[in-house]
C-alpha cells in the first residue's frame, strides 16, 4: 500500500496512440515472436514523489485469425513521467493500439515552501 502524506493530491491523465502498424507493415502487424512498443510519457508538472500510474487499452485493432495476446503496463515511473509499454508475442497480429493512463500522487500546495528553488 502506498500512503500519501500530502494534503494536496494531483491527478493527471492522457491517451496515447502507441502505433498504427497496419498502415506501414510495421512489426506488430507483420512480425512474429516477442515484440514491444515503448513510449515515454511526461507529466504536465512533476509530482513531489513517484505517483501511482494505471494504464489500460482504450482501442485496439487486431487480426481475427490469430489468438489475442497482449500485455500493457507502466514502467520506469518517476515524479516526471513513465514509459508506456505494450507487448505481444507468438503469431498475434496487432494493427494499432491506443492506451489511456492516469497518475495519482502528491503535489506541491500553495502552503508548501520550496527552499531549493
Amino acid at each position: 500500500m502506498k500512503y500519501l502524506n500530502s494534503a494536496t493530491i494531483g491527478v493527471t491523465n492522457g491517451s496515447q496512440v502507441l502505433f498504427s502498424d497496419f498502415s506501414n507493415d510495421g512489426p506488430m502487424w507483420t512480425g512474429t515472436g516477442p515484440r514491444e512498443m515503448r513510449q515515454a510519457v511526461s507529466f504536465p508538472e512533476a509530482f513531489t514523489a513517484d505517483p501511482t500510474v494505471t494504464v489500460s487499452i482504450s482501442m485496439w485493432d487486431v487480426a481475427q485469425e490469430t489468438a489475442l495476446r497482449a500485455d500493457i503496463c507502466a514502467e520506469n515511473i518517476s515524479r516526471w513521467g513513465f514509459d508506456l509499454v505494450f507487448r505481444t508475442w507468438s503469431d498475434t497480429r496487432v494493427a494499432r493500439v491506443r492506451a489511456d493512463w492516469m497518475a495519482i500522487g502528491p503535489v506541491m500546495s500553495e502552503d508548501d515552501w520550496d527552499v531549493d528553488g
